[in-house]
């Protein structure tokens, strides 16, 4: 568990995290259950609200800003705003929902290299949980699909050039740490044809 109280910049190198894809691939849900330790409720908003979140990761201490962002088409004429002076981004895709991992390709990806060209990028494989869920299955098998596996979200990290792919479940918290551990390292150890890479600026 995080400690949930606003940083200064002067406690830790400032790292800003924007997380970006499909409005239900549960990417709130995964903020609020990284920063307060536990599964949101029934309400769920829309929007997390910005945070700074301290922690120390191979030694180093950070600041790590997290940004949420609105998935669906009525923002994306504003999503772009919150992009600029970002340090790493999250796409994220439900493993359950095969079109949020198509729109990775045809939508996410585009964008942040769009706007972002040099951000490093982490893929994320969320509500892992549900790939034994009965229900879902069923409910997938109906439309003749099936749970994302591992190997085609790492596939899909590897056509776009992801630094890696990572897999999480914000109900059980299972990999939710190291997501976010990888997104700073990312960040304090680019690969070497980035480390001259800069900040997202947005003209």
């Amino acid at each position: 568990m995080i400690d949930k109280t606003f940083f200064t910049m002067s406690s830790g190198r400032p790292i800003k995290c924007v997380v970006v894809g499909d409005g239900t691939v549960g990417k709130t849900c995964m903020l609020i259950s990284y920063t307060t330790d536990s599964f949101p409720g029934e309400y769920v908003p829309t929007v997390f609200d910005n945070y700074s979140a301290p922690m120390v990761v191979d030694g180093v201490a950070v600041s790590l800003g997290l940004w949420d962002t609105a998935g669906q088409e009525d923002y994306d004429r504003l999503r772009p705003l919150s992009y600029p002076q970002t340090d790493v981004f999250l796409i994220c895709f439900s493993v359950t929902s095969p079109s949020s991992y198509e729109n990775v390709t045809s939508k996410w990806y585009p964008e942040i290299k769009h706007h972002c060209p040099d951000a490093p990028i982490i893929l994320v494989g969320t509500k892992i949980d549900l790939r034994d869920d009965r229900e879902t299955l069923s409910l997938l098998s109906e439309q003749g699909m099936s749970p994302l596996k591992r190997e085609q979200g790492q596939k899909l990290a590897n056509k776009i050039r992801a630094v890696k792919y990572m897999e999480c479940s914000a109900l059980t918290q299972r990999g939710l740490k190291q997501v976010f551990d990888e997104a700073v390292r990312a960040v304090l150890r680019p690969e070497p044809q980035k480390r001259h890479q800069r900040k997202c600026l947005i003209m």
